[in-house]
């Protein structure tokens, strides 16, 4: 399965979001809305600290969702932004109006499932 291939279902759901901290605890979150941009999942980051903390320590991440009677588990790999051209993508999208947008977050996909 491809990224291209859950783009929109992914674009639409609610998000959990999970890392792990430098004792290989988990921390999971939710958000809103994610992006799919040249084959990567591009979050942004407006009040998260815990995970940024963790992306940083350890860059593998995890994202589940569903819509509708389907859910898909991603693992990826991530990288943090605070500045450039990423910064700037989040910064530019309509649902971060009126909000920080104090970084982002892009995913590079390693693996893609089905939940069910």
């Amino acid at each position: 399965m491809e990224l291209k291939d859950i783009k929109e279902k992914l674009e639409e759901a609610t998000i959990a979001v999970a890392t792990v901290d430098k004792e290989n605890r988990p921390h999971t979150i939710a958000i809103m809305y994610a992006k799919v941009i040249e084959e990567k999942i591009i979050i942004t980051n407006n009040y998260m600290k815990t995970t940024i903390e963790n992306i940083k320590n350890n860059p593998y991440i995890s994202l589940v969702f569903w819509k509708g009677e389907e859910g898909y588990r991603i693992n990826g790999k991530s990288e943090y932004f605070d500045s450039g051209k990423w910064l700037k993508f989040v910064k530019d999208l309509k649902e971060n109006k009126g909000l920080p947008a104090r970084g982002a977050i892009v995913i590079k996909v390693l693996e893609i499932k089905p939940l069910c």
